[in-house]
């Protein structure tokens, strides 16, 4: 479905009533809408959850647009989640670690930024019940969602991470943390002997480039006894978990990722409690089809 972009958005009736947002571009492939607008009815809150595609030249715009009355918070996706920051009133603190903004909030008349992702990652992690203290943990993707799961692994325990990047010389925001090592994809089977997590924080193997991973097929063996983990959901089985049950590792999909950071996001744009198991249902419903 082609979605709106800002200027489109602003011109249309859509933007004259109650409404939250998904900030990025492309959006198109996203979920967020189905997931937000289901909590939405279920707690018969009269508002719309549009995705809206911003192009670079209307982020000038944004600041006038988010304080209008209409306007109650939004998501932010690739590739504003560290641009945002510019036109946030205030940043949380966790936010303001690492580095990323993915929830925005209008308190009264003041827009606030948040971060929901690490949050979002790791409750699946602890709700399976792995534990992860000291351990060593592989991240392929170095962007928001990276430095986010950063911060989440560092909460946690983790006690090594390396960062698995195209350009590891040109990666200068990790220079001074001590558990952060930038590595290449040329050399990042020498450190997956002593990995217990593998993450996926690339959009490789997302649709339509189903078939894609960061992992190549002659690497997967390094896989197994791991716990792999993409934050890709669309295909909730991507080719980097097919890889990965191949090898007999331990899985998680990025559906889960999506549904917990999306549960923090509504509960601080409402108050309301999210309706985690009824979201769940529609979203796995939704892909089985």
């Amino acid at each position: 479905m082609k979605c709106l972009t800002l200027s489109q958005f602003v011109r249309s009736s859509k933007s004259n009533r109650p409404h939250y947002l998904l900030l990025g571009h492309p959006v198109e492939h996203s979920c967020s809408p189905l997931m937000h607008n289901t909590a939405l009815q279920h707690h018969n809150i009269e508002a719309e959850y549009h995705a809206i595609n911003v192009q670079n030249s209307e982020l000038t715009d944004l600041a006038s647009f988010l304080n209008k009355d209409p306007f109650l918070g939004a998501n932010v996706t690739i590739p504003y989640k560290r641009s945002i920051a510019n036109y946030m009133d205030r940043i949380d603190a966790s936010a303001q670690q690492i580095g990323a903004i993915n929830t925005i909030v209008k308190n009264d008349y003041q827009i606030e930024g948040y971060n929901t992702d690490y949050a979002g990652f790791i409750e699946p992690l602890q709700s399976y019940g792995f534990e992860l203290e000291g351990a060593s943990a592989i991240i392929f993707g170095t962007g928001g969602a990276a430095r986010a799961i950063v911060y989440g692994l560092t909460e946690m325990g983790v006690e090594e991470i390396f960062l698995v990047s195209r350009s590891p010389n040109r990666i200068t925001s990790y220079r001074d943390h001590r558990r952060v090592q930038i590595v290449s994809y040329e050399n990042w089977t020498s450190f997956a002997e002593d990995a217990l997590l593998i993450v996926n924080a690339t959009p490789l193997g997302m649709h339509p480039n189903v078939d894609s991973s960061p992992v190549r097929d002659q690497e997967k063996s390094y896989l197994e006894g791991t716990i792999c983990y993409d934050i890709v959901y669309n295909p909730v089985e991507t080719q980097f978990l097919k890889q990965a049950t191949e090898a007999e590792a331990q899985t998680i999909d990025g559906l889960e990722m999506l549904i917990q950071q999306g549960s923090k996001s509504f509960e601080l744009w409402t108050g309301h409690s999210f309706p985690i198991n009824v979201v769940r249902d529609t979203l796995y419903e939704k892909f089985k089809n």
